[in-house]
C-alpha cells in the first residue's frame, strides 16, 4: 500500500481497474442495469493505446449474445467473421498430408455461428462507445498504486488523486499486481511454450473455415478474418512452438518466418504473406486460489490464464464480466452492499467451478496433443475419430465452444439484468 494525501476524495460506486474487454464489460453491464451506480474504469495505459492493437479474438455465441444485449453488437458485426466449420487434424509438420479426425458445423444453434471472429480494436471501441453513452468515467494513463480497504469503502491512490469506491475490480491481467496487493495467492505453472500471434493474407477465400492442427510442439490454429477493405483475403494465426524456437522464428527475417509458417499452413489457400510483425508471448495455466475480498473481486486475466488450445480465454472473461455485473446489480435492487464479502461470495461461487474445469480441460489437451509419443497418438486419433461419428457428443461440444454448457448468466443468454 501507499502513503494516501489528505485531500478530498473523488467518490463512485463500482471502480474498474483495467480498460481492456473484460473490464470494460463490467462497467457497461453494470450502468446499463443500474444507471444511477457511478462507475469509474481506470488503467494505466495511455488513451487511445487500444486502436494499434492488430489482432483477433474468438467471440464465442454467447458472448455474442451479450455483446448484443449491451448494445455492442451493431458496431461489431459488420467486421466480424463468423466461423462456419472447424476442422481438427493430428500430424507431424512433416506429413504430406493432415486427415481430418474431426469436423464441427458452424451453428451453436440454427442461423447461430458458434463463434465469430472480431478485431480486437473493433471489440475494444464498441465497448469504449458504449461506456462513453452509459456515463462510464475513464480515467487513462492512470495507474493505481495502492488501495486501502476499509469498512465502508475502499480508498485507491492513483498519483494524482485518490478516489474511493464501495467496490474495486481488478481486471489488470494476467499478471495483476492488484492481485498480489490484495495477498491473493495463485496455483500456476509454464508449459515451456510460446503463442505466436500474427495476421496473414492468402490468395483464395477461407470460407469461414477454422483449422486446428495439432503438432508434436502445440497447436497451430487457423482463424478466419473479414477481408480487408480492398477485398484481400486474411486469417488470423495462433501458433504453439517451444519457447525457445518461438523466440527464434519471431527474431528471423520474413522470408525464414514465412517459409516455416508455410510448412504449417499449407498452400491450399494459395500463397501467403505475414501482414503485421508476429509476436510471442509465454504460455502456463494460473488460477487465483480466491476471486474475492471484502470490497475487492478478480475477473478476467487477473483471476485466471489458461492455454489457448481451446479458445476460451476471452470467453471466460465475459463470463466472469456478466455474473459479477448481474450479482452486483441484484444486490443493489435489494439494498445490500454491493461491495460486503457475502455479496461478493456469490459471484465467487458461481464462477470458480467452471473456471477450474476449464483450466483442468485446456492443461490435458495440452499435454495430450502436445506431443509425438505413437502410442497416445493412436489413442487420441481414435478418440476424435468417434467424437466425428457420435452427433450427440458432437453437439456437446459444440455447446461448450460456443459457451453454453448450462448455468450461464442472464447476459450470456441474451437476456437484461
Amino acid at each position: 500500500m501507499t502513503g494516501m494525501d489528505t485531500g478530498a476524495d473523488e467518490r463512485f460506486d463500482v471502480v474498474v481497474a483495467g480498460a481492456g474487454y473484460v473490464g470494460l464489460a463490467v462497467a457497461v453491464s453494470i450502468t446499463g442495469a443500474a444507471p444511477h451506480l457511478r462507475v469509474a474504469v481506470v488503467d494505466a495505459a495511455p488513451a487511445d493505446v487500444w486502436r494499434k492493437d492488430r489482432r483477433a479474438s474468438a467471440i464465442a455465441a454467447a458472448a455474442r449474445r451479450m455483446l448484443d444485449e449491451l448494445g455492442c453488437w451493431t458496431d461489431i458485426e459488420p467486421k466480424a467473421e463468423p466461423i462456419r466449420e472447424m476442422i481438427v487434424t493430428d500430424s507431424r509438420t512433416s506429413d504430406p498430408t493432415r486427415p481430418v479426425f474431426l469436423t464441427f458445423g458452424g451453428d451453436a444453434e440454427a442461423g447461430e455461428p458458434f463463434a465469430h471472429m472480431v478485431a480486437n480494436a473493433d471489440l475494444n471501441g464498441a465497448l469504449r462507445a458504449r461506456a462513453a453513452e452509459r456515463g462510464v468515467v475513464m480515467l487513462e494513463g492512470t495507474p493505481v498504486l495502492g488501495f486501502e480497504t476499509g469498512p465502508g469503502d475502499t480508498r485507491i491512490e492513483t498519483g494524482d488523486r485518490a478516489i474511493t469506491a464501495r467496490l474495486l475490480v481488478a481486471a489488470d491481467g494476467v499478471k495483476s499486481r492488484l492481485r498480489d496487493a490484495a495477498g491473493i495467492r495463485t496455483v500456476s505453472w509454464e508449459y515451456g511454450q510460446s503463442g505466436i500471434v500474427c495476421t496473414v493474407g492468402h490468395e483464395r477465400p477461407h470460407e469461414g473455415r477454422a483449422e486446428e492442427h495439432f503438432l508434436p510442439a502445440g497447436p497451430f490454429a487457423i482463424l478466419p478474418l473479414k477481408s480487408d477493405e480492398k477485398g484481400g483475403h486474411r486469417s488470423s494465426i495462433v501458433w504453439t512452438e517451444r519457447s525457445e524456437d518461438a523466440a527464434r522464428l519471431v527474431a528471423e527475417d520474413t522470408i525464414v518466418f514465412e517459409t516455416e509458417l508455410e510448412r504449417r499452413f499449407g498452400l491450399k489457400l494459395g500463397e501467403i504473406h505475414v501482414e503485421d510483425a508476429p509476436r510471442a508471448w509465454p504460455l502456463g495455466l494460473i488460477l487465483a486460489r480466491d476471486f474475492v475480498r471484502p470490497r475487492f473481486a478478480l475477473a478476467g486475466d487477473a483471476a485466471h490464464g489458461i492455454h489457448p488450445i481451446a479458445g476460451q480465454g476471452l470467453n471466460l472473461g465475459f463470463k466472469d464480466a456478466a455474473a459479477l455485473a448481474e450479482v452486483v446489480v441484484e444486490a443493489d435492487r435489494l439494498g445490500e452492499d454491493i461491495g460486503a464479502i457475502d455479496v461478493l461470495r456469490r459471484y465467487e461461487r458461481w464462477r470458480r467451478f467452471d473456471t477450474v474445469r476449464m483450466g483442468a480441460t485446456t492443461d490435458v489437451l495440452n499435454r495430450l496433443f502436445s506431443n509425438d509419443f505413437a502410442p497416445l497418438r493412436a489413442v487420441r486419433d481414435i478418440g476424435l475419430g468417434m467424437v466425428d461419428r457420435l452427433p450427440g457428443l458432437k453437439r456437446y461440444f459444440i455447446a461448450q465452444a460456443a459457451g453454453m454448457g448450462g448455468g450461464e448468466p442472464r447476459l450470456l443468454r441474451g437476456q437484461p439484468i
